[in-house]
Formats: structure tokens, C-alpha cells, sequence
């Protein structure tokens, strides 16, 4: 694996590695959530000049929290998806090193260059980051219950319908990017790893912690150089763009998408069985019953989907070419839980 494409400029694996990480940084402003800072804050080595809370990820907000935070060499963000985005919005603005500590592998925004933040409920991906160093304690992200964990799964597992997407928009003429069957492979390659460690992965051992970790950076060598992320967002992630404006709240990330991966890989006709026998298998809470989405709603969200993704310019998928009749609605919701 290339580090330089990884978007992480060193990286410490191990247990404890959290303690003491503050020592050599200066002085430093912490991005957090309350349960994370509760974990970490007597084990960093030093006091922050600042502890900003990660709560709305709408734009107005960043700017007001990067305003009125003070002068610091350093921001270590600390926690999941928002806490890592507002540190990586913050590290960006300003400037500054940024240390990232994930507490709990939901998302994969602690390897991404860009801060994923919203307008309107609206996401919107801007900046660019790299973390020096990630920091990946596997004694701390087992402190997170063992299923935001396990949805770090999500964004990997996204590579059976992303790239099935990709293939899609390429057939028809519609590929924006031009699709390279050795990044499809390559990412391939990366699921196929991830689905061979599904056991470590569900016992959240080091080993699995550790695969998580290495899927992502190993996406970022593939999509980084390319300017992009087909090979791992496509129709699965466009639906959870849609139900997040439409619902105007937040999801567990790996969650939402692993809905879907269910829907989409069914209206791909793309190895639905096995994808969504492994989410099981994983135990990835995907159902709408684990996720707070209503009947009605999703089956709004289904209807709009089409109109949604062409409104706004999102590149060619399944959604494109495969019509959701209310039967095939009606058929694939009913496998779902509610």
C-alpha cells in the first residue's frame, strides 16, 4: 500500500496508544462529543486550550465554532464521524496539524481528506486534511458498543453495489469517469478482504478493528489518485443522501448505507443474497427498525429517488436505469423490519 495516497500521514496502532498523545503538540483544541472527551481526557497528556462540542454539522455552525475557538498549533478530534469532520473542518481553516482518535469505527471520515458538512441537511464534502498521527486504539474504540463498530463495515461493504454502479453507468455511455477495470478490481480485492475477516470484524478483535482501518486507506489508494469515490459510493449512498434531507437528521452512517446495499444490490440484480446474508452475519443493523425510518417514509424516498439524484447531478447509477414500481417497492420492503 502506498501511505502517500492513504490521506494519513502516520498512523499508531496498538492498545493505550492514546495515552500520553498530546505531549509534543503545543497548544492544541480538542473536537469531541461528551462521552468520547469523558474516555480520553485525563489520558492525553495535557489540557487543551479549548474542548469544542461536535454537534450541528451545518455550515453556519463550523464557521461560528471555528470564529470563536481560540489560537491554537494543533486540533485533535476525538469521537466519531461529526467530532473527526469538525476537527477536520477546523484543522482546515485554520491551517493546522490535525490528530484524529477515532472512538468508534462508524464511518470512514477519519481517512478522508474532505469534512463532510451540510447545508440545508444537504451533505456537502469541502477541504482537505490529512491526520498526523491517526491514532487507532483498539482497547478505546472497544469502549463504543460492539454494533458503531461493526458499521464501520458500511463504507467498505458499498464496494459490491458502488462498483456494480460504475459498470452500470459505463455500459450505457454514462460514465462520467471513466471506469478502469483495475480499480474495479482493486476494490474488489478489498471487499473480498473484508468479507474474508467478517468474523473478526464481528467479535470487534484487534485483527478486525485493524481490517477496518486498512480497507479504508486501502479505498483512499485507489480513489485519491483518481479524484473520486465511484468505487465505493453509489446508488447505496444516494439513498441515504435523500432520506437524510428528507428526515432532517443524522443516521449511523454504516447503518443507513447497509439499507442500501440491501435495496440497491436488488434493483442492481447484483448478488443480493450473499451481500445482505454477510450484513446479517455481521450483525450491521440495516432495517429500517434499527434506523427510526418509517414505512411511508422510505417508500417516499424510493419514489423521489430518480428526480432526487438527477436534481442534484450525482453521477449515473442503477437509480438511472432501473424503474421502482410500487410491486417492486412493495416486494422488497416487505423483507425488511420496521
Amino acid at each position: 500500500m502506498s501511505r502517500g495516497w492513504t490521506n494519513v500521514r502516520s498512523i499508531i496502532f496498538g492498545r493505550g496508544v492514546v495515552d500520553g498523545i498530546a505531549r509534543d503538540l503545543g497548544r492544541f483544541l480538542v473536537t469531541t462529543m461528551p462521552v468520547p472527551w469523558a474516555l480520553t481526557q485525563n489520558r492525553l497528556g495535557g489540557q487543551p486550550a479549548a474542548v469544542v462540542m461536535a454537534g450541528s454539522m451545518e455550515f453556519d455552525e463550523l464557521e461560528r465554532q471555528v470564529l470563536s475557538a481560540p489560537p491554537a498549533d494543533a486540533i485533535v478530534a476525538i469521537g466519531g464521524g461529526r467530532a473527526v469532520d469538525l476537527g477536520k473542518y477546523m484543522a482546515w481553516k485554520r491551517g493546522c496539524r490535525l490528530v484524529t482518535i477515532p472512538t468508534a469505527l462508524t464511518v470512514d471520515a477519519f481517512v478522508t481528506p474532505a469534512a463532510g458538512i451540510r447545508h440545508g441537511h444537504r451533505v456537502e464534502y469541502v477541504g482537505e486534511t490529512s491526520p498526523d498521527p491517526l491514532v487507532i486504539d483498539y482497547d478505546l474504540l472497544r469502549t463504543a458498543p460492539r454494533q458503531l463498530n461493526v458499521a464501520g463495515v458500511g463504507d467498505l461493504l458499498s464496494i459490491h453495489t458502488a462498483t456494480r454502479d460504475w459498470e452500470i453507468a459505463h455500459l450505457a455511455g454514462r460514465d462520467r469517469h471513466e471506469a478502469s477495470e483495475e480499480q474495479i478490481r482493486r476494490a474488489r480485492d478489498i471487499l473480498e478482504t473484508v468479507c474474508g475477516e467478517w468474523i473478526e470484524i464481528r467479535d470487534v478483535t484487534d485483527r478486525g478493528l485493524r481490517t477496518i482501518v486498512e480497507g479504508y486507506m486501502g479505498v483512499n489508494t485507489i480513489c485519491l489518485p483518481a479524484g473520486h469515490y465511484r468505487t465505493e459510493e453509489g446508488s447505496e449512498h444516494f439513498l441515504f443522501y435523500e432520506l437524510e434531507e428528507r428526515m432532517s437528521r443524522p443516521f449511523i452512517h454504516g447503518q443507513i448505507i447497509g439499507l442500501g446495499i440491501f435495496l440497491m444490490s436488488r434493483l442492481q440484480q447484483n448478488g443480493a443474497e450473499q451481500i445482505c446474508c454477510l450484513m446479517e452475519d455481521l450483525g450491521l443493523g440495516h432495517h429500517p427498525a434499527d434506523l427510526g425510518i418509517d414505512r411511508a417514509t422510505l417508500e417516499a424516498s424510493l419514489r423521489n429517488l430518480r428526480s432526487y439524484v438527477r436534481e442534484r447531478g450525482h453521477w449515473y447509477t442503477v437509480i438511472d436505469e432501473q424503474e421502482m414500481t410500487d410491486t417492486w417497492i412493495k416486494e422488497n420492503l416487505d423483507m425488511l423490519r420496521f
